[in-house]
């Protein structure tokens, strides 16, 4: 018998996916349905309305791997059924996470990659969360020791993430987010000096800011957190935030020295799903040393069997991404990675070079130095009758999705637009979106905006 509600007469074998019960009506929205359909009717369906969401590949705004590999795709359908935490019924996986781990302890130059703890997490948000924990709690047990007070915790970084307001808002500290001086496009050392005191509890400096994409100068913060120490007799740990550089920056700018390389990095986090070219969602939290980890944090639980050594914020989890991730480890290796990082920061850099050629655009930042990425904003913007808003709105007619925004406090009446160049963007694509920017730009140099609706366009964002 069918698993659906059959019409007299009609036979499943023959009849058309598009008339059947589920196919003839809205889909439910708010109420389960009574019946049962057929799984390929009910697969075409969803599958049709998932075709209104953008392409991906042409998403330009996202720092996420789009393009996966058919191994790594079968891999993870390998892992569907597997729950990460299960480690005593699934070892071997637990297995791959761990040489995960050591893998990018030593990509990271820690002093003893075999013994660095760490973990995978569902993200880098979550990362960097265990990250700052581990800072708060280091602080508490400081000044507990000391007899003093331990009730107001602050942290420093410059334009971060939104994870790093949801760290400070969940776990009840002050975020002291620096400005973006005039002239600069991330937080400067100087600044760093006048933030901190005895309730700091570490520095966050963004390998790779959100907003622009340029390195923060970790080895700079480091030296002037070493001058402070002399100085003022304050400890302050650093914990990088790396989602995107810390697998952009071992393989091409060795030169750049921001990782476990300085004493003062206790902590890093970075996402394998971005840069680390693992499918969504995965990222990872590596400490320099087993002590810069809490005993406190973590948390040895009974689970099926064993005991299970956790300190992620998730517990149940798929184990498909981080399998992917050891796969293209083993597959690409650091000069397949080498290979494809350098192959995306060239096409960044051509995109730069050819928008700066139409003289249209200001160019922040061309891609070289730190991420795959280029900033610009649009010339003479207050002249033009429309903004970078309406840009981006109007590349959509093309499939193109890139994002356009304010800077942060400082800088904020300055709007800019950033793209991001990943694997699988090659330089065909970049000369497609170049000429379709040029049409959008000569589209609305001949259809401006009156001045009423451009400012309505800046102030609502579109």
């Amino acid at each position: 018998m069918a698993l659906h509600q059959s019409k007299p007469g009609r036979r499943d074998d023959v009849f058309d996916l598009y008339a059947r019960d589920l196919s003839e009506q809205p889909l439910p929205k708010f109420r389960m349905p009574e019946n049962s359909s057929l799984p390929d009717t009910v697969y075409n369906l969803i599958h049709d309305e998932l075709l209104l969401d953008g392409n991906s590949r042409q998403n330009l705004a996202t720092f996420c791997t789009t393009y996966v590999p058919p191994q790594a795709q079968q891999l993870m359908q390998d892992c569907v059924d597997k729950n990460m935490i299960d480690q005593d019924e699934y070892p071997q996986t637990a297995e791959i996470e761990h040489r995960c781990v050591h893998i990018l302890a030593d990509l990271w130059n820690a002093p003893d990659a075999k013994t660095t703890l760490g973990c995978s997490t569902t993200g880098s948000s979550e990362a960097a969360m265990l990250g700052g924990l581990a800072l708060k709690w280091k602080w508490r047990k400081r000044k507990e020791a000391a007899g003093q007070p331990a009730d107001k915790p602050n942290l420093i970084c410059g334009p971060v993430q939104i994870c790093w307001h949801k760290f400070a808002r969940y776990f009840d500290v002050e975020l002291r987010e620096l400005p973006i001086l005039d002239g600069e496009l991330c937080m400067t050392a100087e600044q760093v000096a006048e933030a901190v005191d005895e309730n700091t509890i570490g520095v966050v400096p963004t390998l790779g800011v959100t907003f622009t994409g340029v390195y923060e100068p970790v080895e700079a913060l480091s030296k002037e957190l070493d001058r402070i120490e002399a100085e003022r007799g304050l400890d302050i740990p650093i914990h990088v935030d790396a989602a995107s550089g810390g697998f952009i920056a071992p393989f091409l700018h060795e030169d750049v020295v921001w990782d476990f390389r300085l004493p003062r990095v206790k902590s890093i986090n970075a996402s394998g799903h971005k840069y680390g070219l693992s499918p969504l969602g995965v990222g990872w939290a590596i400490w320099r040393e087993p002590e810069d980890l809490p005993e406190e944090l973590i948390f040895n639980v009974d689970y099926l069997g064993g005991q299970v050594p956790t300190f992620a914020l998730n517990f149940s989890r798929p184990a498909g991404e981080i399998v992917a991730q050891y796969y293209q480890f083993l597959r690409l290796g650091r000069k397949g990675y080498t290979d494809v990082q350098g192959a995306c920061a060239d096409t960044a850099q051509y995109l730069a070079t050819e928008l700066e050629k139409t003289g249209h655009f200001n160019m922040l930042y061309n891609g070289d130095g730190g991420l795959p990425a280029v900033c610009y904003s649009l010339k003479n913007s207050t002249d033009r009758g429309y903004t970078l808003y309406d840009v981006s709105e109007r590349l959509r007619m093309r499939g193109w999705q890139i994002a356009s925004y304010p800077l942060p406090a400082n800088r904020h009446n300055l709007i800019v637009q950033r793209v991001m160049v990943r694997h699988g963007i090659g330089r065909d694509l970049m000369e497609l979106l170049i000429e379709d920017m040029s049409r959008t730009i000569e589209f609305l140099d001949r259809n401006p905006m009156s001045n009423r609706e451009a400012k309505a366009s800046f102030h609502h964002g579109r």
